[in-house]
C-alpha cells in the first residue's frame, strides 16, 4: 500500500538506534527493564507516602506529584519504544502521534513545574521553618497540584490541534523513537510559523522554571550561609541534595539536546537520539532511587514495608 494518499502522509515512521537495527531485540530487554523499574519505583514512592501518616507533609506530597509526572512520562513513551525495539514496528498514525506528543510534553511541563515548586518549598522550609507548616498545609498543597496540572494541560493543549492543521506531503520519517512537537512540525510542507512560535513559547516557560529554580537555590545558599552552626548548615543543605539531583537528571539532557541542535555544526544523529531517549528514560528511573538513597525517612519506610512483606 502506498504511504501517501493525495499527497498526504498516512503514517509517520519512528526510528530506533541508527546502525544498530540488527540489535534492537537485544536492546529491548534493558529498555523494558528500565521502564519496569521506573514504574515500580514510582509506584512504591506513591504507596509509601500515601500509607505512612508520618510522611504526610508538603515535601512528600510534592514528591508524590513528581512520581506521578515520572510515571506519566514512562507510560507516554512506552508503547512506541517497545514496539520499535521489540518488533521493529516503526509506523504510527498521525492522530496517535499527536496524542503521544501531547502527553509527553504535558508531563514534561508538569515535572518542570513540580521541580520548581519543590525548590520553593525547600527555600521556605529553610528560610522560615516556624511558619512553614502553617503556610503549606494539605489543602494548599492540593490546590497547588491542581494549578500545576491545569498549567501543564493548557500550555500543551494547542499542540495536537495546530499540528493537525498542517499538511504533510512527502516526508514522514521522524528523528526519535517517540513523537515530539518540534520533530513532527519539521515534516510539514505548509506554513508552520504558528507552531514554531508557540513551541518556542512553551520551551521558554520550561527554561523560566529552570531559571527560577537556580534563583531559589541562590536564596537558599544565602540563607544557609547566615546560619551560625556548621552542623546546622550541613543539615539544611542535606535536605536539598535529593532535589538537586532530580533537577540535574531532568534538565541536563534537555539543555544538552538544545545546545547540540543550536551550536553543533556536525552533530551525530546517534548522539542526539541517545540523549533524547535518556531524557525520557533516566528521570523516571533515577528519581525514586535517588530519593530512597538520600532521604532517610523514605528509605526507612520503604525498607520497613519490604521487610514486613518478606516476613509475611
Amino acid at each position: 500500500m502506498s504511504v501517501f494518499n493525495n499527497s498526504e502522509v498516512m503514517y509517520f515512521l519512528l526510528i530506533g538506534i541508527p546502525g544498530l537495527e540488527y540489535a534492537h531485540e537485544w536492546i529491548s530487554i534493558p529498555i523494558f527493564l528500565m521502564y519496569l523499574i521506573a514504574i515500580m519505583g514510582n509506584c512504591i514512592i506513591i504507596f509509601v507516602i500515601k500509607t505512612e501518616p508520618s510522611l504526610h507533609e508538603p515535601m512528600y506530597y510534592f514528591l508524590t506529584m513528581l512520581a506521578v509526572s515520572d510515571m506519566g512520562l514512562s507510560f507516554s513513551s512506552l508503547p512506541t519504544m517497545l514496539k520499535i525495539f521489540f518488533f521493529n514496528a516503526m509506523a504510527i498514525s498521525p492522530n496517535a502521534c499527536f496524542a503521544q506528543e501531547f502527553f509527553i510534553h504535558g508531563f514534561t511541563v508538569m515535572e518542570s513545574s513540580v521541580l520548581l515548586i519543590m525548590s520553593l518549598d525547600r527555600f521556605l522550609a529553610i528560610h522560615n521553618p516556624l511558619r512553614y507548616s502553617s503556610i503549606l498545609n494539605g489543602r494548599r498543597v492540593a490546590k497547588i497540584g491542581l494549578i500545576l496540572a491545569f498549567r501543564s494541560t493548557v500550555l500543551v493543549l494547542p499542540f495536537p490541534f495546530t499540528l493537525r492543521k498542517l499538511k504533510y506531503c512527502h516526508k514522514n520519517l521522524l528523528s526519535h523513537s517517540y513523537c515530539l512537537h518540534q520533530d513532527v512540525m519539521k515534516l510539514a510542507c505548509s506554513d508552520n510559523k504558528i507552531n514554531f512560535i508557540y513551541g518556542f513559547f512553551v520551551a521558554l516557560c520550561t527554561m523560566l522554571d529552570f531559571a527560577l529554580i537556580l534563583m531559589s537555590y541562590v536564596l537558599i545558599l544565602k540563607t544557609v550561609l547566615s546560619i551560625a552552626s556548621l552542623a546546622e548548615r550541613l543539615k539544611a543543605l542535606n535536605t536539598c541534595v535529593s532535589h538537586i539531583c532530580a533537577v540535574l537528571i531532568f534538565y541536563v539532557p534537555i539543555i544538552t539536546l538544545a545546545a547540540i541542535h543550536r551550536f553543533a555544526k556536525h552533530k551525530s544523529p546517534l548522539l542526539v537520539i541517545l540523549i533524547a531517549d535518556m531524557f525520557l528514560l533516566v528521570p523516571p528511573l533515577m528519581n525514586p532511587i535517588v530519593y530512597c538513597i538520600k532521604t532517610r525517612q523514605i528509605r526507612e519506610k520503604v525498607l520497613g514495608k519490604l521487610v514486613n512483606l518478606c516476613v509475611r
